[in-house]
């Protein structure tokens, strides 16, 4: 099978055996994957997959067809993009009859992402008031949909393409306070988020664009009885995230075939053109998904 495969701070294509899967694992020919932020970190050498995943394949979602013919969507801790992948069997869902491949390709990371942070860790209800900064891109997408289908308001934040949130079904005026501030962006976002938090609040911390450090005022946290805490996927035990695929399914498979949850995809690639992904994925603006497709 073909790889891409990071060497030396780079991208190139390889020829690598085809996985043999173990015993409660599937062999999935791949059609499509996702590029995250996780693959460029991963690329520069700040985020090595964990203990046994591939070190320089990266790709932490895909979907593809298994021997019997199955389509599946899949969460992986790493190795995605490549023509092939051995999967856990309980991290698939069933490709809905309608979703395309690059659809199905870009699901699995962000909607898990998202519905994780959202629902699992912050707890969020119907009737809340949700913010989501960094609304445009894969996961911040997701989340303004699941967060809308749960019936919380929802409020989206970002740079651009605010007319296709609008259009999703979320506002743009951000003004506080909130209930769930899903916060993206990082750096000095979470001192801002902060300020707009409500009383009794939850701020979940899943993305770190704009720095990895930022000051707290922790007398207004404690005013605001509120509660900060991080998420991340990929180190999480297979029955940690067999969960997590569990409760997405039971929440967005039926959305996704009545044609509620979209993949907005903003651009495929070859798998050989990975590099040129990437750097579409680095230059910002997009709505929704880079997949990359064999």
């Amino acid at each position: 099978m073909r790889a891409v495969v990071i060497h030396e701070g780079g991208l190139r294509i390889e020829e690598r055996a085809d996985p043999e899967p173990a015993e409660g694992r599937l062999l999935v020919r791949v059609r499509a994957a996702g590029v995250n932020n996780a693959d460029l970190a991963q690329r520069a050498g700040r985020y090595p997959a964990p203990p046994g995943a591939p070190q320089d394949v990266p790709g932490l979602e895909c979907a593809g067809e298994t021997d019997d013919g199955r389509r599946v969507m899949v969460l992986l801790p790493g190795g995605g993009q490549a023509e092939a992948v051995a999967v856990d069997a309980r991290h698939v869902l069933d490709v809905p009859a309608d979703m395309t491949w690059e659809q199905a390709g870009g699901f699995m990371e962000a909607f898990a992402t998202a519905h994780d942070a959202l629902f699992t860790q912050a707890g969020l209800q119907a009737g809340e008031r949700l913010l989501v900064t960094g609304a445009a891109g894969g996961v911040g997408v997701a989340a303004v949909q699941v967060g809308i289908t749960a019936g919380a308001q929802v409020t989206a934040s970002a740079r651009h393409h605010g007319d296709e949130l609008r259009a999703l079904g979320a506002t743009l005026e951000v003004e506080g306070p909130y209930d769930v501030i899903l916060e993206l962006v990082g750096g000095d976002g979470l001192s801002r988020a902060l300020e707009l938090l409500g009383a009794g609040g939850r701020i979940s911390v899943i993305g770190t664009a704009a720095g990895a450090r930022a000051e707290i005022d922790f007398g207004l946290l404690m005013r605001k009885r509120g509660r900060i805490h991080g998420s991340t996927l990929r180190s999480r035990t297979d029955d940690e995230k067999a969960e997590v695929v569990r409760r997405l399914g039971e929440h967005a498979l039926p959305l996704l075939e009545r044609g509620e949850l979209r993949v907005p995809i903003e651009a495929t690639f070859p798998l050989e053109r990975a590099e040129d992904a990437y750097a579409r994925f680095a230059a910002g603006g997009k709505l929704g998904k880079i997949v990359l497709v064999t």
